[in-house]
């Protein structure tokens, strides 16, 4: 069975490296008030954001913009994954009711892209071509790339979303 991405070539595991390295020295400028030239190194001027959580909790917009005091809530991460040559996933939490996922967006090295999900659970996808005979007939299949913490899963009843990349 022959799989091929449909769009761009298979990730260089260096630069999944160099992703994960940048989004988590954002974390580490972030914490306690935030390193703001760091920050602005590391993030563009413009940043595609999309939310999805309970109302005025979408803290990492709030951090990014300068709205935040720094002190209301910090990040830590507890598991990042970098997908392909332009992707990261951060996932973390805070005891019960504060869990989150940030799938970062990437280009040269700069962020352009928060999806920000705030005690929502997420599988990220990749939509593949199979062409199981060779003969051209393809059909569509998501592969599973990441998904959420299996013990935050089984702990109570929270939005599941699909992210397909």
């Amino acid at each position: 069975m022959k799989r091929e991405r449909i769009s761009g070539a298979l990730p260089a595991a260096e630069q999944e490296d160099r992703n994960r390295k940048i989004v988590k020295s954002l974390y580490k400028a972030l914490r306690g008030g935030g390193d703001t030239a760091k920050v602005e190194k590391i993030v563009g001027k413009e940043v595609e954001w999309w939310y999805h959580g309970p109302p005025h909790w979408h803290h990492m917009m709030k951090a990014l913009t300068g709205k935040s005091t720094g002190d209301c809530f910090e990040f830590r991460p507890r598991r990042v994954k970098a997908i392909g040559d332009e992707r990261v996933i951060v996932e973390g939490w805070e005891g019960v009711g504060e869990y989150w996922v940030h799938v970062w967006g990437l280009k040269q090295g700069i962020i352009s892209q928060l999806r920000e999900y705030f005690n929502t659970l997420v599988t990220v996808v990749v939509v593949v071509r199979v062409d199981e005979d060779g003969g051209g007939c393809k059909r569509q299949e998501e592969v599973r790339l990441w998904r959420t913490t299996s013990w935050v899963r089984a702990r109570g009843s929270l939005p599941d979303l699909v992210l397909a990349i």
